[in-house]
Protein backbone atom coordinates (compact mmCIF):
# COMPACT_ATOMS: atom_id res chain seq x y z
CA UNK A 1 0.00 0.00 0.00
CA UNK A 2 1.34 3.70 -0.74
CA UNK A 3 2.80 5.63 2.07
CA UNK A 4 0.01 8.65 1.23
CA UNK A 5 -2.47 5.86 1.86
CA UNK A 6 -0.97 5.12 5.08
CA UNK A 7 -0.69 8.35 6.64
CA UNK A 8 -4.23 9.09 5.34
CA UNK A 9 -5.07 6.13 7.20
CA UNK A 10 -3.62 7.22 10.16
CA UNK A 11 -4.48 10.64 10.52
CA UNK A 12 -8.28 9.62 9.41
CA UNK A 13 -8.11 7.37 12.85
CA UNK A 14 -6.38 10.02 14.83
CA UNK A 15 -9.33 12.13 13.83
CA UNK A 16 -11.35 9.41 15.55
CA UNK A 17 -9.93 9.30 18.47
CA UNK A 18 -9.46 13.53 18.79
CA UNK A 19 -13.47 13.05 18.36
CA UNK A 20 -14.18 10.81 21.00
CA UNK A 21 -12.47 12.38 23.63
CA UNK A 22 -13.72 15.82 22.70
CA UNK A 23 -16.71 14.35 23.19
CA UNK A 24 -16.43 12.72 26.66
CA UNK A 25 -15.12 15.58 28.09
CA UNK A 26 -19.27 16.85 28.32
CA UNK A 27 -20.25 14.27 29.92
CA UNK A 28 -19.11 15.82 33.67
CA UNK A 29 -21.12 18.49 33.34
CA UNK A 30 -24.46 17.54 34.86
CA UNK A 31 -27.74 19.06 34.46
CA UNK A 32 -28.59 19.86 38.86
CA UNK A 33 -30.78 17.26 40.27
CA UNK A 34 -34.52 19.22 40.24
CA UNK A 35 -35.54 17.41 42.95
CA UNK A 36 -33.37 19.80 45.07
CA UNK A 37 -34.09 23.12 43.53
CA UNK A 38 -37.03 24.53 44.96
CA UNK A 39 -36.64 28.41 44.22
CA UNK A 40 -35.08 30.30 40.99
CA UNK A 41 -32.30 30.98 43.45
CA UNK A 42 -31.75 27.98 44.33
CA UNK A 43 -31.37 27.11 40.52
CA UNK A 44 -29.06 30.31 40.17
CA UNK A 45 -26.94 28.62 43.06
CA UNK A 46 -26.87 25.36 41.58
CA UNK A 47 -25.54 26.95 37.96
CA UNK A 48 -23.01 28.01 40.11
CA UNK A 49 -21.94 25.01 41.51
CA UNK A 50 -21.22 23.73 38.12
CA UNK A 51 -18.73 26.53 37.13
CA UNK A 52 -15.62 24.71 38.22
CA UNK A 53 -16.77 22.04 36.15
CA UNK A 54 -17.27 24.30 32.93
CA UNK A 55 -13.81 26.11 33.40
CA UNK A 56 -12.03 22.08 33.41
CA UNK A 57 -14.28 21.75 30.35
CA UNK A 58 -13.21 24.30 28.29
CA UNK A 59 -9.99 24.23 29.68
CA UNK A 60 -9.40 20.39 28.15
CA UNK A 61 -11.59 21.40 25.49
CA UNK A 62 -8.95 23.99 24.27
CA UNK A 63 -5.73 21.41 25.04
CA UNK A 64 -7.38 18.83 23.22
CA UNK A 65 -8.28 21.19 20.12
CA UNK A 66 -4.68 22.81 19.93
CA UNK A 67 -3.02 19.35 19.83
CA UNK A 68 -5.63 18.29 16.80
CA UNK A 69 -4.89 21.41 14.69
CA UNK A 70 -1.10 21.05 15.81
CA UNK A 71 -1.43 17.28 14.69
CA UNK A 72 -3.22 17.87 11.50
CA UNK A 73 -0.32 20.41 10.68
CA UNK A 74 2.38 17.86 11.34
CA UNK A 75 1.05 15.56 9.16
CA UNK A 76 0.99 17.82 5.94
CA UNK A 77 4.73 17.79 7.00
CA UNK A 78 5.63 14.03 6.03
CA UNK A 79 5.27 11.86 2.64
CA UNK A 80 5.69 8.66 4.41
CA UNK A 81 5.37 6.59 7.88
CA UNK A 82 7.69 4.00 10.02
CA UNK A 83 6.90 1.95 12.88
CA UNK A 84 8.56 4.38 15.34
CA UNK A 85 6.32 7.03 14.15
CA UNK A 86 3.37 5.09 14.54
CA UNK A 87 4.30 4.43 17.81
CA UNK A 88 5.10 7.94 19.12
CA UNK A 89 1.43 9.08 17.54
CA UNK A 90 -0.14 6.06 19.40
CA UNK A 91 1.26 7.58 22.93
CA UNK A 92 0.09 10.80 21.71
CA UNK A 93 -3.35 10.00 21.36
CA UNK A 94 -3.09 8.25 24.57
CA UNK A 95 -2.29 11.50 26.61
CA UNK A 96 -5.29 13.10 25.00
CA UNK A 97 -7.86 10.10 25.48
CA UNK A 98 -7.25 10.35 28.98
CA UNK A 99 -7.75 13.76 29.73
CA UNK A 100 -11.06 13.30 30.53
CA UNK A 101 -10.11 11.83 33.62
CA UNK A 102 -8.32 14.26 35.00
CA UNK A 103 -10.48 16.91 33.67
CA UNK A 104 -13.01 15.48 35.69
CA UNK A 105 -10.57 15.60 39.26
CA UNK A 106 -10.46 18.95 38.57
CA UNK A 107 -13.58 20.11 38.10
CA UNK A 108 -14.53 18.25 41.51
CA UNK A 109 -11.24 19.74 43.43
CA UNK A 110 -10.10 22.76 42.34
CA UNK A 111 -12.12 24.60 44.50
CA UNK A 112 -11.67 22.69 47.85
CA UNK A 113 -8.76 21.79 50.04
CA UNK A 114 -7.92 19.16 47.85
CA UNK A 115 -7.06 20.50 44.92
CA UNK A 116 -3.37 19.80 44.84
CA UNK A 117 -3.45 16.41 43.78
CA UNK A 118 -6.10 17.17 40.52
CA UNK A 119 -4.07 19.80 39.46
CA UNK A 120 -0.39 18.17 39.57
CA UNK A 121 -2.19 15.47 37.86
CA UNK A 122 -3.49 17.57 35.38
CA UNK A 123 -0.39 18.84 34.80
CA UNK A 124 1.20 15.37 34.48
CA UNK A 125 -0.75 14.94 31.68
CA UNK A 126 0.66 18.11 30.25
CA UNK A 127 4.08 17.00 30.53
CA UNK A 128 3.26 13.86 28.96
CA UNK A 129 1.65 15.47 26.04
CA UNK A 130 5.15 17.52 25.53
CA UNK A 131 7.02 14.29 25.68
CA UNK A 132 4.86 12.37 23.10
CA UNK A 133 5.52 15.83 20.38
CA UNK A 134 9.15 15.24 21.12
CA UNK A 135 8.83 11.92 19.85
CA UNK A 136 6.59 12.05 17.32
CA UNK A 137 9.32 15.19 15.97
CA UNK A 138 12.12 13.08 16.32
CA UNK A 139 11.41 10.22 14.90
CA UNK A 140 9.68 12.05 12.10
CA UNK A 141 13.58 13.52 11.93
CA UNK A 142 15.42 10.25 12.66
CA UNK A 143 17.41 8.66 11.88
CA UNK A 144 15.66 8.98 7.55
CA UNK A 145 13.72 12.15 7.68
CA UNK A 146 10.01 11.63 6.73
CA UNK A 147 9.40 15.24 5.97
CA UNK A 148 8.45 16.18 2.29
CA UNK A 149 11.56 18.58 1.76
CA UNK A 150 13.84 21.07 3.56
CA UNK A 151 11.26 23.28 4.36
CA UNK A 152 8.73 20.49 5.97
CA UNK A 153 12.01 19.21 7.72
CA UNK A 154 12.52 22.86 9.26
CA UNK A 155 8.77 22.84 10.50
CA UNK A 156 9.40 19.99 12.06
CA UNK A 157 12.58 20.97 14.34
CA UNK A 158 10.25 23.94 15.52
CA UNK A 159 7.84 21.04 16.58
CA UNK A 160 10.32 19.26 18.48
CA UNK A 161 11.92 22.91 19.86
CA UNK A 162 8.39 23.87 21.18
CA UNK A 163 7.81 20.49 22.64
CA UNK A 164 11.40 20.76 24.83
CA UNK A 165 10.02 24.31 25.59
CA UNK A 166 6.47 22.99 26.60
CA UNK A 167 8.43 19.77 28.33
CA UNK A 168 10.27 22.45 31.05
CA UNK A 169 7.15 24.80 31.40
CA UNK A 170 5.07 21.75 32.55
CA UNK A 171 7.17 20.17 34.50
CA UNK A 172 7.98 23.44 36.82
CA UNK A 173 3.70 23.05 36.98
CA UNK A 174 3.69 20.18 38.40
CA UNK A 175 5.97 20.83 41.03
CA UNK A 176 4.47 23.78 41.79
CA UNK A 177 0.91 22.42 41.89
CA UNK A 178 1.99 20.84 44.88
CA UNK A 179 1.63 24.14 46.95
CA UNK A 180 -0.11 26.30 44.81
CA UNK A 181 -2.54 24.35 42.94
CA UNK A 182 -5.10 27.28 41.67
CA UNK A 183 -1.85 29.47 40.56
CA UNK A 184 -0.86 26.68 38.56
CA UNK A 185 -4.46 26.29 37.04
CA UNK A 186 -5.00 30.07 35.95
CA UNK A 187 -1.14 29.29 34.80
CA UNK A 188 -1.87 26.75 32.30
CA UNK A 189 -4.78 28.07 31.10
CA UNK A 190 -2.77 31.45 30.18
CA UNK A 191 -0.29 29.02 28.20
CA UNK A 192 -2.53 27.48 26.62
CA UNK A 193 -4.57 30.36 25.64
CA UNK A 194 -0.62 31.67 24.36
CA UNK A 195 -0.50 28.28 22.14
CA UNK A 196 -3.56 28.87 21.04
CA UNK A 197 -2.91 32.48 19.61
CA UNK A 198 0.50 31.35 18.88
CA UNK A 199 -1.29 28.84 16.37
CA UNK A 200 -3.45 31.85 15.25
CA UNK A 201 -1.28 33.90 14.26
CA UNK A 202 1.55 31.05 12.71
CA UNK A 203 -1.69 30.34 10.33
CA UNK A 204 -2.36 33.87 9.33
CA UNK A 205 1.14 34.35 8.42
Amino acid sequence: MAASNTNSRLEAFCDGVFAIALTLLIIDIKIPSSETINTTNEFWLALQHLLPSVFAFLLSFMIILISWVNHHAALTLIHKSSHSFIYANGFMLLTIVILPFPTALLSKYLFTNHAAPAVVLYAVINVLNAISWILLSKTALKPNPLTKNEKSTHAMRIILRNGYFALVIYTLCVIMAFWFPLVVALLLTAIWIGWLFFGINIKDE
